[in-house]
């Protein structure tokens, strides 16, 4: 049964659009608190470093640097991870001198957390530290052919054989295909494969090696849990998954809590240099807890160049039957339990406004979407399903393709925008339904952050489409926030303290959307998107 005939979606019909916009004006004065936490944020196209104030949190310096995507070939994204490591290290410096600028020292920085773009997998030698090969970004779908390799030798040909002890499908997003493709294709991680020379770990792991002068081989249950290769229980790397997929245990990183005392930097070629590291959380857990989203049934939507919508489902993880997947969604220190999360993550919703702006030239700029797609009143029936490298949940169609469906000859490209805007709002529909169903939680309102959720018209129509109150955070970013809290919580750090039932931070603010759609409405919409998603199955 869809979920909009449950209590989920019903009784939110007609209640007026309600945005309540607070102001916060920004305070240049050092905090009376000398007890700072950085955060390393090292997202999908861009890097920063940031400093905040404790235990308010308050952002006092930032700096941003963005990372070019190399795509050799359609589907294939990459990435040069020596860059990301050296933009890394130019943000620091820019950033610790706004911070003596400011009146505090470099020994006012305590601790730093790392929050990182999960799934994407560098390779490199344990010898001279470099990497064997450009780290191969989590939306690249060359592994298709791999995961046919794989599926080959299970049963049934089951995509979600192993879903039961890790909580994924077998999937070419997920590591360890990435890491099976690496070894079979590339010549120089092959030999320093058979010369056991070769380390392999998500950009986090990557990251904390760099740091720590390859001293630090770790990663944290959150990166863990995307792998492939971590059992959802044990928060251990599984032997049966190694097996399968041909993975030695000791070219992996071990795996630690989000939130301790890893060690500290001695790379000195940062100014972090003798500076602890405390946190660890991959980029969508750490805006989940950013978004104080620490309860069953509560649930957050990051709206960026790929969606990603995790629901809270407290410490037993779910395993979806309907495409979801099951995730870590923090461990606050080593000897704390597990907290999960239901996920659905849509492979395209920023990228589509980029393609309308790079590819068909109909946009100027992305930013524009919002004034484009306000310029008519409807999509005058069009619909944008943006399956370019296929579907993930809760379809998981790999040779889906997208299409634009509903043209006539008064279309123009002003319902185009739009169609992609409401793109955006029934892929997340689409997981809120499968979520509301497997997590038994009533989910009656969605936290939204990422870049794109600045767009207005797109928070009042994803609300008009899921039929909730749709909480736009004003920190728009709530990874750096989420991190930081992490790692200064830290046993032994003890900046602050988390405490998961108060029930407010006072950094926290929201802009609140309510839906103005009827039933009647969403169903035939929703219906039509339905029928549109299903044209482009195994188009490829």
């Amino acid at each position: 049964m869809s979920v909009s005939n449950t209590s989920f979606f019903s009784g939110m019909a007609e209640v007026g659009k309600n945005v309540n916009f607070v102001t916060r004006d920004f305070d240049p004065r050092p905090s009376l608190s000398r007890r700072l936490v950085g955060v390393i944020d090292e997202g999908t196209s861009t890097i920063s470093f940031s400093i905040y104030t404790t235990p308010e949190f308050k952002e006092i310096a930032s700096h941003q640097l963005s990372i070019p995507m190399i795509s050799v070939k359609p589907g294939w994204y990459e990435q040069d991870a020596m860059d990301i490591i050296n933009k890394i290290y130019r943000c620091v410096e820019i950033v610790m001198e706004m911070l003596t600028s400011l009146g505090y020292k470099t020994e006012d920085l305590v601790t730093i957390g790392v929050t990182n773009q999960r799934e994407t997998t560098v390779m490199w030698d344990l010898i001279t530290g470099k990497p064997l090969y450009n780290a191969i970004v989590w939306s690249d779908i060359r592994t298709s052919t791999t995961v046919d390799q794989i599926l080959a030798n299970i049963p049934g040909r089951n995509l979600n054989y192993f879903k039961d002890k890790c909580g994924l499908p077998i999937s070419p997003y997920f590591p360890a295909l990435k890491i099976r493709w690496l070894i079979d294709n590339v010549p120089a991680v092959q030999k320093a494969f058979k010369e056991k020379r070769c380390k392999a770990g998500t950009i986090d792991s990557w990251i904390m090696w760099n740091l720590s002068k390859g001293g630090l081989h770790i990663t944290d249950v959150t990166n863990a849990s995307r792998t492939l290769l971590m059992d959802i229980v044990t928060l251990q790397w599984d032997c049966t998954l190694l097996k399968a997929f041909s993975i030695g245990p000791e070219m992996l990183p071990e795996i630690r809590s989000s939130s301790e005392i890893y060690g500290i930097v001695t790379d000195e070629r940062t100014s972090l240099l003798g500076i602890k590291i405390s946190g660890i959380l991959g980029n969508q857990q750490a805006s989940l807890l950013g978004q104080m989203c620490i309860k069953p049934g509560q649930a957050k939507n990051s709206y960026r160049s790929g969606c990603f919508l995790l629901c809270n489902t407290g410490h037993k993880p779910v395993i979806s039957c309907h495409g979801l997947l099951t995730t870590v969604a923090y461990q606050l220190g080593p000897n704390n339990p597990a907290t999960y999360a239901l996920e659905g993550a849509v492979a395209v919703a920023g990228h589509a406004l980029e393609w309308l702006e790079d590819q068909v030239r109909i946009l100027p700029r992305a930013e524009d979407a919002e004034k484009y797609a306000s310029a008519v009143p409807t999509t005058g029936d069009v619909y944008f399903v943006p399956a370019f490298t296929g579907l993930y949940a809760p379809y998981w169609r790999k040779y889906a393709r997208g299409l634009i469906i509903g043209l006539t000859q008064f279309t123009n490209k002003y319902h185009i925008v739009r169609a992609a805007l409401e793109s955006v709002c029934f892929q997340t529909r689409d997981i809120l339904e499968i979520m509301y169903k497997e997590s038994e939680q009533k989910i009656d309102r969605l936290h939204a952050d990422g870049q794109l959720s600045k767009n207005n018209l797109l928070m009042q129509l994803q609300a008009d489409t899921v039929g909730i109150p749709v909480l736009r955070s004003q920190l728009f970013d709530c990874t750096r926030f989420g991190v930081a809290m992490c790692a200064a919580q830290a046993h032994g750090i003890e900046l602050c303290r988390f405490d998961p039932d108060r029930k407010a931070y006072s950094n926290v603010f929201y802009d609140t959307f309510m839906p103005t759609s009827t039933e009647e409405e969403r169903k035939h919409r929703y219906g039509k998107w339905k029928r549109a998603v299903e044209r482009s199955f195994d188009w490829a």
